[in-house]
């Protein structure tokens, strides 16, 4: 029979359940949490269950990039020093803040939220492909624009490229994507800025 927590209090026990919903948090683990924030001082709790539900309510997507953003138009977009005419697909806001660690990028962004997944049930009207799409649509001179593709080098971000290369090869844009040697996707974040920064420098044309 499998051990099960008695709990001395409701609000206690409603407390576990609900750090436990987070990915990668058992049970014991959330009680020690519960019973740490317990011990905090009530304005710290505060502040932290405040900037939760801002986090939650409060952020929004860029209207341009759907990076997470505090306002309508994200900071990358709307910095004028950067590159607007070089858009880095990425598959998700990790892996574009990870791109942005490593200083090797000047260029803007566009985040699909995900990648083309049979398997998960992910397919391009999941995505945010339509936008890219329209986005170079409208670009003022859409042959000076190149593409680039961060995504990961297994099936499914190959197959993701390949759709997206399929919806823009008639822009005359260029697509390149990154060098190979480190993880993808997924696994972007994990890479280290050096190496991932010459992934970067050394990008390629993309292959159909």
């Amino acid at each position: 029979m499998a051990y099960k927590e008695k709990y001395p209090s409701l609000l206690l026990e409603n407390a576990v359940e609900a750090i436990s919903s987070l990915p990668g948090v058992g049970k014991r683990s959330a009680l020690r949490l519960a019973l740490y924030l317990l011990r905090q001082p009530s304005e710290n709790v505060h502040h932290f269950t405040e900037s939760i539900n801002a986090l939650r309510d409060k952020v929004c997507y860029c209207r341009k990039c759907r990076m997470i953003s505090d306002s309508e138009e994200c900071s990358i977009c709307s910095d004028k020093s950067r590159r607007g005419d070089q858009i880095c697909v990425c598959a998700s806001v990790r892996d574009v803040m990870s791109i942005e660690a490593t200083g090797q990028y000047h260029g803007v962004y566009h985040v699909l939220g995900g990648i083309i997944s049979p398997i998960a049930g992910v397919g391009p009207s999941d995505l945010s492909i339509s936008d890219l799409v329209e986005r170079l649509r409208s670009c003022e001179n859409p042959s000076a624009t190149e593409v680039i593709f961060a995504l990961s080098g297994d099936v499914e971000g190959e197959t993701t490229a390949f759709y997206i290369y399929r919806q823009i090869e008639g822009f005359g844009v260029k697509v390149t994507s990154l060098a190979r040697g480190l993880g993808f996707g997924d696994d972007l974040e994990y890479a280290d800025s050096l190496t991932l920064g010459r992934s970067i420098a050394g990008r390629q044309p993309f292959k159909v």
